[in-house]
């Protein structure tokens, strides 16, 4: 679990490094590139965290049961690799993919909430 756990933080880590570049370089088409292969890989990196934490606490936990299919997550990495490679056709559609990703997670999901509230009840 420790490797999986510290897997996720350094690809965030280099999410301020793609942001830099990407501010340097708004058009070409390698920095976007860059940028979206390090949240593919920091989305990968969170799936393979909830993977080891739902093994670890069972398939019936109350954290199974909150992340159920965890279908926004697994729709993200789908998108992260359909958006990198039109980068370097056309730049600015891979940025606004990002953009769109970034606003699927910014609606909270409740599902954690719900479920951590009706296994203490």
């Amino acid at each position: 679990m420790l490797w999986a756990n510290l897997h996720l933080p350094f690809w965030l880590s280099l999410i301020s490094f793609g942001t830099g570049w990407g501010g340097e370089r708004p058009l070409a088409p390698l920095p976007p590139a860059v940028y979206g292969t390090i949240l593919l890989r920091a989305g990968v990196s969170y799936f393979i965290l909830v993977r080891v934490l739902v093994s670890l606490h069972g398939t019936d936990s109350a954290l199974a049961t909150a992340l159920g299919r965890d279908w926004k997550s697994k729709r993200s990495l789908v998108v992260y690799a359909i958006a990198v490679p039109p980068c370097f056709v056309q730049a600015r559609l891979s940025i606004t993919i990002y953009a769109l990703v970034a606003l699927m997670w910014f609606v909270p999901d409740r599902r954690i909430e719900r479920t951590l509230i009706g296994h203490d009840a």
